[in-house]
This record gives C-alpha cells, sequence and structure tokens, in this order.
C-alpha cells in the first residue's frame, strides 16, 4: 500500500470494496448459519462495567499489523500473546481489526482472541450493513464499531437498534461536531473521537479536546488515535474522557503487550 500520496480518498477506496466483500460473505454464509454457530448465544461482557471497572485502565488495546498510512506495523506478533498480554496488563477491552484488504486483519482473529480472553472485544471494521452485525456476534465480538462518517443517520439508528437486541455494546465512532450531532441515538453505548481524519489519515488531538464537551453525559466518552503518552491520557481524563482506544502506539514495539504493561505503570506513578 503506497502511503501519502494515496491517503486522500483512502475511505472511499474502502467502503467500496467492503461492499464487495460484504456481498461475496452473504453468499458463503446464510443469516440462520451465522445465528446457529456456537458463539452467537453466548452473553457478552459489557463495555460498560470494564470501562468504568476501578482495576481496570480504560485503555481499549487495539491488535492491529497494518494500515493503509503506515503499511506493516506489525507482522511477527501473535494474536494469543498480545491479547492475552493487554488483558493482563489491565486493558478494558480488546479491539481486533477484521479488515484484511487494508489493514491486514481476520476474523480469525477475533475468534482466537475470544478464546484466549474474558473482557469485551470490539470488532474493528467498516460497518455498512446488518449482515456484519451478525457476523461480530458469531465470532465472539462484544461491541461493534459504527463510523459516523460513513453511515447515514437512519443507518447509525437501525444497526445500533440490530446490535442492542443482541445484547451487543454499541461503539460510535465521530471525527468532528457536524457527524456528532446528526448521529446520536439512543442506543448508543460510547462516543468514540477519532483524532485521525479517515480521509487524509493526519492525526490532532484537538478533535477530542474540542468535541468533549458536546457529547451528552448519558454516554461514555473515548478518545482514539494518537495517543503515545502517559501525560496525554492524564489530560484528556481531566478534560472527561472515561477510555482510550490505543493501537499503534504498542504493535509497533517488539514485544506489544510488554510495551502497554510499562505504560500502565507509567500511569501508576
Amino acid at each position: 500500500m503506497n502511503k501519502e500520496g494515496n491517503n486522500a480518498h483512502i475511505l472511499d477506496r474502502i467502503v467500496v470494496k467492503k461492499r464487495i466483500e460484504i456481498a461475496e460473505a452473504k453468499k458463503q454464509m446464510s443469516v440462520i448459519e451465522l445465528e446457529e454457530s456456537d458463539l452467537f448465544s453466548r452473553e457478552c461482557y459489557s463495555l460498560k462495567k470494564f470501562l468504568l471497572h476501578p482495576e481496570r485502565t480504560g485503555i481499549i488495546a487495539e491488535f492491529k499489523r497494518a494500515s493503509p498510512s503506515k503499511g506493516v506495523i506489525n507482522h511477527h506478533s501473535s494474536i494469543k500473546e498480545v491479547t492475552t498480554g493487554y488483558a493482563a496488563a489491565g486493558a478494558s477491552a480488546l479491539s481486533i481489526l477484521t479488515d484484511n484488504s487494508f489493514f491486514g486483519g481476520s476474523y480469525i482473529d477475533l475468534i482466537t482472541a475470544r478464546k484466549m480472553n474474558q473482557i469485551p472485544i470490539l470488532r474493528k471494521d467498516f460497518m455498512l450493513d446488518e449482515y456484519q452485525i451478525l457476523e461480530a456476534k458469531a465470532w465472539g465480538a462484544d461491541i461493534i464499531l459504527l463510523i459516523a462518517s460513513i453511515l447515514h443517520p437512519d443507518e447509525v439508528v437501525k444497526m445500533a437498534a440490530l446490535a442492542k437486541s443482541l445484547g451487543m455494546s454499541v461503539f460510535l465512532e465521530v471525527h468532528n461536531q457536524r457527524e456528532l450531532e446528526r448521529s446520536l441515538c439512543d442506543d448508543l453505548d460510547v462516543v468514540g473521537v477519532n483524532n485521525r481524519n479517515l480521509n487524509d489519515f493526519s492525526v490532532s488531538l484537538e478533535h477530542s479536546f474540542n468535541l468533549i464537551a458536546q457529547i451528552p453525559d448519558q454516554f461514555l466518552k473515548v478518545s482514539e488515535s494518537g495517543i503515545s503518552d502517559v501525560e496525554t491520557i492524564k489530560q484528556l481524563k481531566i478534560a472527561g474522557f472515561n477510555g482510550f482506544l490505543i493501537g499503534e502506539n504498542f504493535m509497533k514495539e517488539k514485544n506489544p503487550a510488554k510495551a502497554m504493561e510499562d505504560f500502565v505503570k507509567e500511569i501508576n506513578v
């Protein structure tokens, strides 16, 4: 994947590719087959409970092999070692990339992480169809991600309602005030502010600080992307954030789980 020169409009390309993948997936496995899978009937872990648990860190730790902007980030670490290490270090939840074409992820990663961990798991993907929510439940996810920039507000409402009916937590991701205002609905659990612009992949933490006051208090608040030091976590907590999604900062290291462990020790100093 080329980097800076091809960042513009990468989101449009991802969406086009994702719609093709969804159509193919529907041919491979029916809704009935998904609903009859072993993990579909399991009771989901509550993201709210784990984010607010006093013995947890509020960190949603991400397993990410690659990205369109950075190329390969980590091709050597195993899903088992990293996710169990994240959980042991105090992660409140795991974020597992399931997009293969642009992020090197796989549904196998999610299923594997589910077998090894007893904390909530977010299916990190570009959710465009209710079918993907059923997939997520069948693979063992507890949380779905709804990205405001690629969904109509009516789609957010419909998909959030389906996820809640399945006992899942719903994580809405926004990047600016317009996305926030047009996408809020009652079935959301968490509103995440993505500090990364998905059109050009530039990052600025100011997005979180500027939007925090606009997020209603009925929702938990998470800051995503660009978090690389403990001081930032402390500032975000003071601002009112309950959680922090961190991936690349850990995954770029030789031992991501150890990187998180060291990071958490600094927070607790």
